[in-house]
């Protein structure tokens, strides 16, 4: 137990986002085997709220990431706080969002706020938020699993995706995941995580 759980945590460890991607191909029954185990996540009364589109057309990519921009291009230039401006600094991250279109794959999550019975009644999910969450965290763990990378982008408004993914009124974005190989000679930054001793306590 001891040996697995220490290689589990060197494993996790070792991953990063990353925002420049490969566009290298790869099967599509890797996503499918991702998603599945995604969809293996805990959620409230095991209603599991979730949708995963996967975007592979580069017409629907485009017009995802042109939209992306609009919204972060409106965030980076006069909505961002100086706090939050000064804490992205070492990420050089920027309003534009090239692996929206680079990276083979788009996994884009939407959160089912309600769902609709065989009548087409509504019906309640429960704690949505929370088990979406959970089940993004497992499918990063998943991604890194396969040897392949991805970032979590969440632009300030999504509301463009139901749009242009023909969603329906009950989900909601939740996060734009691309998915493939890091670019050759990719570099990240150096960046340290909490050790042990800031982020657990014993009571």
């Amino acid at each position: 137990m001891n040996r697995r759980s220490q290689e589990m945590y060197h494993f996790a460890n070792s991953r990063r986002s990353i925002r420049d991607f490969s566009d290298k191909p790869f099967p599509r029954e890797i996503v499918e085997n991702i998603i599945k185990t995604a969809g293996t996540a805990p959620s409230g009364a095991n209603k599991q709220p979730w949708t995963f589109v996967i975007v592979s057309d580069p017409v629907l990519k485009h017009k995802i990431r042109v939209a992306a921009e609009l919204e972060e291009k409106e965030f980076y230039e006069r909505r961002i706080s100086n706090e939050w401006r000064q804490d992205l600094a070492p990420l050089g991250t920027t309003w534009k969002k090239p692996f929206l279109e680079i990276a083979p794959y788009l996994i884009v999550v939407f959160q089912q706020k309600y769902r609709l019975d065989e009548f087409n009644n509504k019906r309640k999910n429960y704690y949505v938020t929370k088990s979406v969450g959970i089940a993004v965290g497992i499918l990063i763990m998943a991604i890194h699993n396969a040897g392949l990378a991805t970032l979590t982008h969440t632009p300030i408004s999504m509301n463009f995706l139901r749009d242009h993914l023909n969603r329906p009124e009950n989900e909601k974005a939740f996060v734009i995941m691309p998915i493939g190989y890091p670019k050759e000679e990719v570099t990240v930054p150096d960046i340290k995580r909490k050790k042990l001793s800031e982020i657990l306590v014993w009571s």
